[in-house]
């Protein structure tokens, strides 16, 4: 690998939590642990900091590589490193596995210590609102009392907003891509579809089929093929794809025929090899649960006005999963709260995927908005 520019090796932490943590559906975790790393240095009075918020299948493997896994580079190594759009010579940046999660994270595949095996189906429904708490309480172990800023991507951006409305003192800048601020009909749609193909695989048990010794394979592998189908664009399937033959010639069944299904089964079968089921669920109900508007009558201006952030709000006009208009009414949102926000709608071909990819305008946009951030901190 070429390391110009790059982290470098890097390696993961643990933080144990001792202290129970309430879910917000009552539930309660009376301990846990949280796998995160860091890159760059923390300053003086520790106001350089920058929380990384993944996505539905992301992790705490956020930049650089491992010492004994030189081919794992992490899932944003091209926007965060020295000299990067999120500089590591300027910031503090920490990206940690979420609650629930299946890297290492406290979560269903873990074992209970009150029983002395895996969670599975009695690990508490989680929410965007949880996660943001547990985050919280690693940043005071940390040390950090305000974050620069806080970044994140599709479900990373939701939890980047939750930021500025559960800690409006503790975030100076959000940077919410791809996102929206509660999903729509259709994305719910698209969310229990998937799950529904996980809950009805034979292999499922339940959630328990850990004690089975057997993995709900093909619901997982369905799910995350028809997860893929939203995240990338038509232009961006026809252009890699079109109706390219595997072969010269039809076969005339249902075996894989057309690149485009080699490509998505293929997807499917490595997501399923490394993905827990059960984290799956949670995450797209985490999805789905997400709206500040629930507790102030379906009203997002007034679920907003408690924030005191500035904000940058980036959308790309192929997303049709988490479309320019719902960045749009976050952005509205904002303005009539008399916040601070820049918006960037970015042309691209990549759907929902873009704000992975290295596009000039899209990180041109995120380098001079944090430069301006980077001028804020002490050195």
């Amino acid at each position: 690998m070429n390391t110009t520019n790059s982290i470098g090796i890097v390696r993961a932490q643990r933080a144990q939590f001792d202290t129970p943590l309430v879910f917000r559906s009552g539930a309660v975790l009376p301990r846990y642990e949280l796998v995160y790393e860091t890159y760059g240095k923390l300053n003086a009075d520790k106001s350089n900091a920058i929380l990384i918020c993944h996505a539905l299948s992301g992790h705490h493997h956020v930049a650089g590589v491992y010492a004994d896994e030189p081919k794992n580079v992490g899932w944003w190594d091209n926007m965060v490193g020295p000299g990067k759009p999120i500089d590591t010579d300027k910031f503090f940046v920490i990206g940690l596995n979420n609650l629930g999660g299946c890297s290492g994270s406290t979560g269903p595949s873990s074992i209970a210590p009150e029983t002395g095996v895996p969670y599975g189906a009695s690990f508490p429904m989680i929410t965007v609102e949880d996660w943001v708490e547990s985050q919280a309480r690693l940043a005071d172990r940390l040390g950090i009392k305000q974050f620069a800023a806080v970044i994140g991507g599709s479900l990373g951006g939701m939890q980047a907003l939750q930021w500025s409305l559960a800690h409006p003192e503790r975030v100076r800048h959000v940077l919410a891509i791809a996102s929206a601020p509660r999903l729509t009909a259709q994305n719910i749609a698209f969310n229990d579809v998937a799950r529904n193909a996980i809950l009805t695989d034979p292999d499922f048990h339940g959630g328990d089929y850990y004690q089975h010794g057997v993995v709900p394979t093909r619901g997982l592998r369905l799910a995350r093929m028809l997860g893929h189908i939203t995240y990338l664009s038509d232009d961006a399937m026809a252009d890699k794809f079109g109706r390219e033959l595997r072969t010269e010639q039809l076969n005339y069944g249902y075996d894989v025929e057309f690149q485009i299904e080699s490509y998505l089964r293929y997807q499917g079968d490595k997501f399923a090899g490394l993905f827990d089921a059960n984290t799956y669920l949670l995450m797209t109900k985490a999805l789905d649960y997400f709206d500040p508007a629930h507790d102030f009558g379906g009203d997002m201006n007034k679920a907003f006005a408690r924030s005191k952030s500035d904000y940058l709000v980036v959308s790309f006009t192929t997303d049709w999963r988490f479309s320019p208009q719902r960045s749009r009414e976050i952005v509205q949102t904002l303005l009539h709260n008399r916040r601070n926000v820049s918006y960037a709608e970015i042309t691209s071909t990549h759907g929902h995927d873009s704000f992975l990819m290295e596009h000039p305008h899209y990180f041109d946009v995120m380098r001079a908005y944090l430069d301006n951030v980077a001028s804020e901190v002490s050195r």
